[in-house]
């Protein structure tokens, strides 16, 4: 019976995985779908002269809790319980997205109000998945640590597949009203699933009574100065992420000036990329090479995959770019959380994994604003163009960098415990 049950999906034998698993669906599907759906409504109903640079606003906007927040969410995830973190946000964000949903019945939303909910939730969502990251190993064993990891980066897969698909057919249908309210249900069920969970493996935390003799908390810049190879590698990240993360700005342009298409074929390319990170989530671990050597040549074969629909327009051509975007941010995402999970001194992953977001986050909010200005002066297909040349010396600068970890020895040990990760998984 055993070994029959350890056969089963992670978040079938583990319940509290699972009841929290799902409440990260939930919300990240809810934050994606507005997120889609209301710059859809901007570039294809509300827009005016400025469509690229309303919705690039927008998306900054949607961004900058994750970055501006980074040292607050890293004393909240240290110093509370994780499940009361997790459902306090998701409760919150349910009833931002409530309020919202009544005022939005009552009348149309003001461009303010739309700006102020995507803030709202996106505060919330900055909370919550950085304590979902930590609460890892308080969920399962050890030897479920690379399935979990796979679970937990599957589900922004899945939920940009689901919210990127409902969002700007809902809006096509029934306008943003809808939406919000469709959102309000899934973050407040998110937190009922999250409160029915146990974390049976969580230790004493900082709050409570006993927790006098527990160890100050270190600042966000001592603990990446003590990982010099994860920070070198995190600012190469963030670097492609001034041009990967702009494909949410160019896939409505290019959908509206290059295909003349409605919401259902941004729907399709959303859904095509989060198809592909899904897969990628899923067989990453298996991909040979050191995270580095993979990394960069994955960011080579994004870097042709962006441009391709600005060398050959068309449907097509852009639903399989975006697939293979997406299975190579999957993979990127697996080999590294992974390998940052067991690398990361456990006392330090409140911190890590809030400067982590706050890192590869930071860039958002500029590469929305940027290439959403862009919009408004250059073609849907010159902006691809640009995608793909930027990622090009971010490939040789990853590449370089593992170069240098291996003349120094110092990417060794990085690299075994995720071999063992792919070989277990």
């Amino acid at each position: 019976m055993g070994s029959r049950a350890r056969r089963l999906p992670l978040v079938l034998r583990n319940r509290s995985f699972g009841r929290v698993w799902a409440g990260q669906l939930l919300t990240q599907a809810a934050s994606r779908m507005f997120q889609v759906g209301a710059v859809w409504w901007l570039v294809g109903f509300a827009g005016g002269r400025h469509r690229g640079l309303d919705s690039g606003l927008f998306l900054m906007v949607s961004t900058l809790p994750a970055v501006a927040l980074a040292p607050v969410i890293a004393r909240v995830v240290a110093r509370h319980a994780h499940r009361t973190v997790l459902a306090g946000a998701a409760a919150v964000a349910g009833a931002a997205a409530t309020a919202a949903a009544v005022l939005a019945q009552a009348g149309a939303l003001p461009m303010a109000a739309i700006y102020a909910v995507g803030l709202a939730l996106a505060a919330c969502q900055a909370l919550f998945d950085p304590c979902l990251t930590t609460s890892v190993p308080e969920l399962v064993e050890d030897a479920d640590i690379e399935a979990a990891t796979g679970f937990e980066l599957s589900t922004q897969s899945v939920a940009g597949l689901g919210g990127g698909l409902l969002g700007p057919l809902a809006v096509d249908t029934g306008g943003l009203p809808g939406v919000v309210a469709a959102c309000a249900v899934a973050y407040l069920f998110a937190a009922l699933l999250v409160l029915s969970a146990r974390f049976p493996h969580a230790t004493t935390r900082a709050h409570g009574p006993a927790s006098g003799t527990a160890p100050a908390a270190r600042s966000l810049r001592q603990v990446l100065a003590g990982l010099p190879f994860i920070r070198r590698v995190l600012v190469c990240f963030a670097a492609a992420n001034v041009f990967t993360t702009a494909v949410y700005v160019v896939m409505p342009l290019y959908t509206r000036g290059v295909l003349h298409s409605t919401g259902s074929t941004v729907a399709s390319l959303e859904a095509a990329l989060g198809a592909g990170t899904l897969v990628g989530s899923f067989t990453g671990a298996r991909v040979p090479g050191r995270p580095v050597a993979v990394g960069s040549v994955c960011l080579t074969v994004m870097a042709g995959a962006l441009a391709m629909p600005g060398l050959v327009a068309g449907h097509a051509v852009a639903f399989g770019a975006l697939c293979v975007v997406g299975w190579c941010v999957g993979v990127i995402g697996v080999r590294f959380v992974a390998l940052f999970q067991r690398l990361v001194p456990a006392d330090d992953k409140p911190e890590f994994f809030a400067v982590m977001q706050a890192l590869l986050g930071a860039t958002f909010p500029v590469a929305s604003l940027v290439f959403g200005a862009l919009g408004d002066h250059l073609t849907a297909r010159t902006l691809c163009l640009v995608q793909g040349a930027g990622l090009v010396p971010v490939a040789l600068a990853l590449w370089w960098l593992g170069g240098r970890a291996d003349a120094d020895g110092s990417q060794a040990s990085a690299a075994q415990p995720l071999a063992r990760a792919g070989e277990t998984s």
